[in-house]
């Protein structure tokens, strides 16, 4: 009998862990998806037709967005458009457009926003998109960079890379 209650115990200690797995999985998917769903309210140009691509330096990080299609001309100029016009909101402090895309907790961004004054912003267009340099010498905004760079690797999914 006390046999069989331990094994009860260890599946059903099992099954909370699968179950707990499996909600953890849900959930990214679902935190994909829904940016995926969202992207057209922040970005003029198609998520699925470009790619997100973030490189994290010791200076901070450069944030590339490149259209998959290098004949797309008409996504590469919303592209450069878009950058462009964030770039600037950027080195104002204002991350709104990511806040309403990933959420206002997402790691990083208040540390951004507070710290604006102590990042420089630059922006530059490609052949095939534009990209945006951040730049700063405080370890807690190069942090706070590469903490937000992480969650939108994470939060966009297949449309996402690093370098």
């Amino acid at each position: 009998m006390k046999q069989s209650v331990c094994c009860i115990a260890k599946a059903v200690q099992a099954a909370v862990l699968l179950l707990l797995i499996s909600v953890a999985s849900a959930s990214a998917q679902t935190t994909q998806e829904q940016v995926h769903q969202m992207s057209h309210h922040v970005m003029p140009f198609a998520m699925s037709e470009t790619m997100h691509v973030f490189t994290m330096t010791e200076f901070g990080g450069v944030q590339k967005v490149v259209a998959k299609d290098a004949a797309a001309h008409d996504q590469i100029a919303m592209i450069q458009q878009h950058l462009s016009h964030e770039a600037e909101r950027f080195q104002q402090g204002d991350y709104s457009d990511p806040a309403m895309l990933h959420g206002a907790t997402m790691p990083g961004l208040k540390e951004l926003q507070a710290g604006s004054a102590g990042i420089a912003v630059t922006y530059s267009p490609l052949t095939t998109g534009a990209q945006i340099r951040f730049e700063t010498t405080d370890l807690h905004l190069l942090t706070a960079i590469h903490r937000w760079f992480g969650a939108q690797l994470s939060e966009h999914g297949a449309d996402a890379r690093a370098e």
